[in-house]
């Protein structure tokens, strides 16, 4: 029983710290942020790309925190307005940064 007390204490510092080495900060995400961000990365290019009245194939899209950040180049300034609002409409995003330029 000696010997069990400290292989339990041993177990638990380092569930502690693995834990605490897998929570986000305000510059770094953690393990299941990055995995969200990733799902909403993705959900946002398919929106993008899958609209018919959008015909863009420059747009890089990058998600930090739920915040999405479209950047790239577009034809017109009503193909950037289009793309911002089918950003916003995907689920989990919960605001869109425009660094977008004219061609």
């Amino acid at each position: 029983m000696r010997l069990l007390k400290p292989i339990y204490a041993i177990v638990l510092a380092i569930s502690a710290v693995s834990m605490v080495g897998c929570a986000s900060t305000p510059k770094q995400e953690g393990t299941g942020q990055y995995f969200d961000d990733s799902a909403i990365t993705a959900k946002v290019k398919a929106a993008i790309f899958g609209d018919d009245d959008l015909k863009v194939a420059e747009i890089n899209v990058e998600t930090f925190k739920g915040v999405v950040q479209l950047s790239g180049f577009v034809s017109s300034r009503a193909d950037e307005l289009k793309a911002i609002e089918v950003a916003r409409g995907v689920g989990g995003v919960k605001s869109v940064k425009d660094d977008m330029r004219l061609k």
